[in-house]
């Protein structure tokens, strides 16, 4: 191994996103990479891309467009584009950018550790067979990849694939090597984590899976990402509920508050619908957080619409909202079948509204934390705070002259704001 070869990742987009860099990191490290903070140092160039939202694939492309002159410059470094970007045809790509080397499907990494062995002369071998996060305090676990949905306004089913979900087994052997590694808190992934376990022998659901990871010891709590309201069965929410390593926060998108919106969009359920969901979940975990996803300006939206998005903001008062402008994503049912017709500049100002809203929401929510005290998780450190966060995903900031990174620690929220919490270490005696 040639431990003087460097990398640098590139990530931008979901959850999931950073998942497959992580994996991508570990099996670089294990055939004798080094990881750079410097592009124009490094041998090995990985943008891992998102095209979700429009704004995503912008920063794409500046990014693929800035590392020109630096491949250009030392023809030698290999630039290679993953993720949601590249589709089961690459020639456009290959077109637009001809001094990128390889273009690699999400969780295709073969093409391009092969491309590696043949371009550096390497041995590569067996690096992809314990393919797993590079072990940190916190580490992702995918354990459904692509989406059966087909949501009229989502790029996902098309570059990701239909999903397929990883064997029970599989994910409790990846969870097991983490936690020997010192992993101590896991994030199961999904771009549909409910539907877990319906292309599996026996068919065991998230809540199954859950049972078993809370078994395992070192770890000392599991969080999941992203639910469905079809698919949150009364099994997952009871198991939530009573397993004491599974954290209370579910990120339950609704997406719009219209019926007439959601029926174009495809997601398959009424306000109404979601509404009950979500009083059912709070009255079997009455501790629980829940955060959300909004799309505004969506096909043919109109004000009386908007409203309907901003009143159930108001009557459920979620813990945290991902709100996004529509844009227009190729191949989609709302590409091929619907119009755009509502202009950026109303979709921005939807944007501001709910951000507003929000904002309010959420101080009067935090200021009733003052004075409370959480156990954390500590992640790392920013600046001159340590971090971490509690069960219900709210980010604590504190700050320790002892490096406590990994341990469990009890913090009294002093300060508070709309997006964090500050707080000092106290002892439990």
């Amino acid at each position: 191994m040639n431990n003087l070869l460097k990398y640098y990742i590139w990530t931008i987009g979901c959850q999931m996103n950073k998942a497959d860099s992580e994996r991508l990191e570990n099996a670089l490290i294990q055939i004798g990479f080094e990881n750079s903070n410097n592009p124009s140092e490094s041998d090995l160039i990985v943008l891992n891309s998102c095209v979700v939202r429009q704004g995503a694939e912008d920063k794409v492309v500046g990014m693929l467009t800035s590392l020109k002159p630096i491949k250009e410059k030392n023809p030698q470094i290999i630039l290679a584009l993953m993720g949601c970007m590249v589709g089961p045809n690459t020639k456009n790509l290959k077109q637009k950018f001809p001094y990128a080397d390889i273009f690699i499907q999400p969780q295709n990494y073969a093409p391009l550790i092969d491309y590696i062995e043949q371009k550096l002369d390497i041995d590569t071998e067996g690096c992809l067979v314990q393919l797993t996060a590079k072990p940190d305090v916190t580490a992702y676990i995918p354990i459904v990849q692509g989406c059966d949905k087909f949501c009229s306004f989502c790029i996902i089913p098309y570059r990701r694939g239909r999903e397929i979900c990883r064997p029970l087994n599989e994910i409790i052997l990846e969870t097991q090597y983490l936690t020997e590694r010192g992993v101590k808190e896991i994030t199961l992934l999904g771009q549909n984590i409910d539907s877990y376990g319906h292309d599996l022998p026996g068919k065991p659901d998230l809540g199954d899976l859950l049972k078993e990871l809370n078994k395992i010891d070192g770890i000392e709590r599991i969080r999941f990402l992203t639910s469905h309201p079809n698919d949150m069965s009364d099994h997952i929410i009871e198991s939530i509920a009573e397993l004491n390593k599974v954290c209370e926060h579910i990120n339950l998108p609704i997406q719009a508050g219209d019926d007439e919106i959601l029926n174009k969009m495809r997601r398959g359920y009424t306000n109404e619908e979601y509404r009950s969901l979500v009083y059912k979940i709070r009255s079997k975990i009455p501790n629980v957080s829940i955060s959300t996803d909004i799309i505004v300006g969506f096909c043919g939206e109109n004000d009386i619409q908007f409203q309907k998005t901003l009143d159930i903001i108001k009557d459920i008062r979620f813990d945290k909202v991902h709100a996004a402008a529509y844009s227009i994503r190729e191949n989609t049912i709302a590409m091929r079948k619907m119009i755009d017709n509502i202009p950026l500049k109303e979709k921005k100002s939807r944007l501001q509204t709910i951000e507003s809203l929000q904002k309010d929401i959420l101080e009067e929510k935090n200021t009733l934390l003052s004075g409370e005290i959480f156990e954390i998780l500590v992640e790392g450190k920013k600046k001159n705070n340590q971090y971490g966060r509690n069960r219900n995903d709210k980010l604590i900031y504190f700050n320790h002259p002892e490096n406590l990174k990994g341990q469990m620690t009890n913090i009294k929220i002093n300060n508070i704001s709309p997006w964090s919490l500050h707080g000092e270490k106290i002892s439990t005696k």
